[in-house]
């Protein structure tokens, strides 16, 4: 009995489910960023599946509960999330609606080329911000602030995890400068299924030369013209790999890698994985996809 009792008193106490703050995020990445700030004191639902495409996404009577319930929902901005309007107006509720990406300035499109019907210049500008670790420092720092103000009980908890978060997000940004510094800076050049890595060729020194749909969106369509004009810069400018991200439709991306001569590398785009996937978190996710742009730009 006394060790029974010893024990009991030595184990952590973990809070009871019901007094968990109830938060919900829109995807995937944004979750778990939020999971890695809340730790033990909060409980997040996700809107968008694991695996699904962000940009193409409809809400569900479920995804409409998880927004009526929380008291906090987390989206990232910048019009990535283009069903949130609707679905805030569903929900009703009083959660507080908090964009992660407040106080990142965007990048605005760039060039000529573009879907048909969609505009040349994006007035939020480019929605991919994750892809730059020091992006998501800034989420951390607005998800510590909002997680405090709704659980001030806990601020302290919420400041000395996003400390934590923060530190391993300044890990991973040097990391990743060792890794990239692999690639000549006449092969740093990328084309993608959409145009996702602006934010990540910036900070790193890399082309975002084009993409199959040129556009922030995979619900926009390329013409003929468009992928003709890809095909072009792929030969001139001797891009050696495209790549395609887990969710999204091989077709087109096969037919130009096919008539180009370049490999197709798999990435992860607007989604983690499973926790028995590759890239169950952030840092995990890019890691994953910055070892595959390495080894794809080396010919590995």
């Amino acid at each position: 009995m006394a060790a029974l009792m010893a024990s009991c008193q030595s184990a952590p106490v973990q809070p009871a489910i019901s007094s968990l703050l109830q938060v919900t995020a829109t995807t995937s990445i944004v979750a778990d960023i939020v999971s890695q700030v809340g730790g033990a004191y909060v409980q997040v639902s996700t809107i968008v599946p694991i695996g699904t495409d962000e940009h193409q996404y409809q809400p569900t009577p479920q995804d409409v509960a998880k927004v009526a319930d929380a008291s906090v929902v987390f989206e990232s901005g910048l019009g990535l999330e283009v069903f949130m309007d609707r679905l805030i107006q569903n929900a009703g509720g009083s959660a507080k609606i908090v964009v992660v990406s407040d106080g990142i300035t965007p990048q605005q499109f760039q060039g000529d080329v573009h879907a048909p019907g969609e505009p040349t210049a994006v007035s939020s500008g480019d929605p991919h911000v994750w892809v730059d670790p020091n992006n998501v420092m800034i989420w951390v720092k607005n998800i510590e602030a909002a997680l405090s103000e709704a659980d001030p009980d806990h601020a302290q908890a919420y400041a000395t995890n996003a400390k934590a978060v923060l530190d391993s997000l300044t890990s991973l940004d040097a990391w990743i400068k060792t890794q990239v510094a692999a690639v000549t800076p006449d092969s740093r050049k990328i084309v993608t299924d959409h145009l996702i890595f602006g934010y990540f060729c910036a900070r790193y020194g890399f082309d975002q030369v084009g993409a199959i749909v040129p556009s922030y969106s995979t619900s926009a369509e390329p013409s003929a013209q468009d992928l003709a004009a890809l095909e072009d810069a792929i030969r001139s400018l001797h891009v050696k790999a495209i790549f395609l991200g887990q969710n999204v439709s091989s077709t087109l991306a096969q037919r130009v890698a096919d008539d180009t001569g370049v490999k197709l590398v798999q990435i992860y785009t607007g989604s983690l994985t499973t926790a028995e996937g590759p890239a169950p978190t952030y840092q995990d996710y890019m890691r994953y996809n910055v070892k595959a742009i390495v080894s794809g730009l080396l010919g590995g």
